[in-house]
Formats: structure tokens, sequence, C-alpha cells
């Protein structure tokens, strides 16, 4: 039960920090690069906090702990993506460079604070246990030489 909740807690960290800064990054300078728009990228982070604060509830409806999710921090490093864009609004390549650096090396940061706040996984395991599977997913010994004298 410890491994399950250090696992979850640091799967939610990297895969939040990579996977989702890389779709923030791609979703938001490709929409500002054909429409013009700057503040995107801002508008896409208050949508995905938006959306995983009811992914939270959803499992702490489960009966998970509420801490079994980290809702990242994406907003901060929206701004700066944003702010990177205004301020290299000529050169388009430029804007992809330094605000893909820029959410790439600060969206870590800031989710590594968050991480620091979640409960400890050790008193989580002993708190809430692991749900045990249901009967019909229990794995069956395998019957090899049953009928075999």
């Amino acid at each position: 039960d410890y491994i399950f909740y250090t696992d979850w807690a640091w799967t939610s960290f990297v895969v939040f920090s990579i996977s989702q800064s890389t779709m923030l990054v791609v979703g938001a300078i490709y929409y500002m690069l054909f429409t013009g728009v700057p503040g995107t990228a801002t508008y896409y982070a208050t949508i995905m906090t938006i959306y995983t604060w009811v992914a939270k509830g959803a499992w702490f409806a489960l009966g998970y702990p509420y801490d079994f999710v980290v809702v990242p921090v994406w907003i901060p490093s929206a701004m700066l993506l944003d702010l990177a864009y205004w301020a290299t609004r000529r050169n388009k390549h430029a804007a992809i460079l330094i605000g893909g650096v820029l959410v790439g090396m600060s969206l870590p940061q800031f989710n590594m604070v968050n991480l620091l706040l979640v409960a400890d996984p050790l008193e989580m395991a002993f708190k809430y246990p692991r749900p045990t599977l249901p009967p019909y997913m229990t794995p069956i010994e395998p019957q090899v030489g049953k009928f075999y004298n």
C-alpha cells in the first residue's frame, strides 16, 4: 500500500510535468501562431486546472484520499508562455523556443512545491488501505496437470 500511494504521488508529478506541459505549450503556441491571439496559454491552464479539480473530486468520491490526485500548478507557467509570446511576437520561432523552455523549466519547479505538500504516503497507506480486487478479477491458479497421473 505504501508503494501504491508513493507511486501515485510520483506518477502524478512526472506525468503531469512532462505530458501536460507539452500539451500546454503545443496547444497554446499552435493557437497563438495561427490566430495571433496571446493569452490563450493561461486560458488553457485554467481549463485544465478546473478539469483536474473535477477529477480529484471524482476520485475522492470513490473513497480515495484527498491527496490521491495532485492538482498541477499550470497557471504561472502559462502566464510565462503568454509573456514570452508577447515579447517575441515578431519572431514565431523565438516564441516557440523561449516559451517552451520557460514552461518546461518552470512547470516541474512549481509542481515540486506542490508535491511537497502531499501527505506522507506511509500515513496514507495506513489510513486508506488499497482496495482489494473484486472476486471476478482475482487470478485463478492454472490447473496444469490436474488429470495427469
